[in-house]
């Protein structure tokens, strides 16, 4: 071994260690996801972490917020939108790579606590025996103001001639999260939720659901696409979302898989 050699070693390996740091350190990606998303995505987020040492940022809300913030410089790479309606608004905007892709068809679903006085059934029956009987007081929806599940609930209560009864006891969430808390919370009776949250094991095992069917309201066609900030690291989690694990996980939990 040469001696000179030998000399620079601990120079080097201070070099070395003084690296680490940095070439551990992991990147991140801060996407904006509808609420309805909640447990699948966060379910297909750990596992791209796992796989890919990245750490993925979800923040979940009301996809009509979201779109109102992206444009006042909110730092989203990624946003998947439960109405691609604001996609194509922010893409119109030169604010998006492209108008995105579909990757879900989001479900409505009448959700009731354990108890309820209200009989759980998709085409509403059992809420309007209900109402008419005094046995409902309050029903939560998301805010159809802005929250694409608000619009999908007021669609299929005009459809079951319930809307305008309902006024004055109709609770609204600021996202279909909330909503679905507020109707199991003892805040309200019930409420009308995406059928994603609803089968999911931390609400189901405290509630009963029914599906509403799909003709019942809008298609809730869920849509992402990339924003201008976007780096290599959201591209590879974008690209991820469309591979068939992911589109597994989106099934599992609710959501149709779209075909186009």
């Amino acid at each position: 071994m040469m001696p000179g050699r030998r000399r620079h070693w601990p120079l080097l390996s201070l070099l070395l260690l003084s690296l680490l740091p940095l070439s551990g350190r992991a990147a991140a990606v801060n996407v904006a996801a509808a609420a309805d998303l909640k447990f699948a995505l966060s379910e297909i987020a750990a596992s791209y972490e796992r796989e890919h040492g990245t750490r993925i940022i979800l923040s979940f809300g009301s996809s009509g917020h979201f779109a109102r913030q992206i444009p006042q410089g909110a730092p989203y790479e990624l946003f998947l939108s439960a109405d691609e309606e604001y996609i194509f608004q922010l893409a119109r905007q030169g604010l998006l790579r492209d108008r995105g892709r579909l990757y879900a068809i989001g479900r409505l679903a009448l959700l009731l606590p354990r108890g309820s006085p209200v009989a759980a059934d998709g085409e509403l029956r059992g809420l309007a025996s209900a109402l008419a009987a005094g046995k409902l007081q309050r029903l939560a929806i998301a805010n159809p103001e802005h929250a694409p599940y608000g619009r999908a609930a007021r669609a299929a209560l005009e459809r079951a001639g319930l809307w305008q009864p309902l006024q004055g006891r109709l609770v609204f969430g600021e996202n279909v999260a909330q909503a679905a808390q507020f109707a199991l919370s003892g805040s309200a009776q019930g409420g009308l939720v995406a059928w994603s949250l609803a089968r999911s094991p931390e609400l189901a095992t405290r509630s009963v659901a029914a599906l509403i069917p799909g003709d019942w309201h809008p298609p809730l066609r869920q849509r992402m696409a990339l924003t201008q900030r976007a780096g290599a690291e959201a591209q590879r989690f974008y690209d991820y979302l469309q591979q068939p694990s992911a589109r597994t996980v989106f099934e599992r939990h609710g959501f149709a898989l779209p075909t186009d």
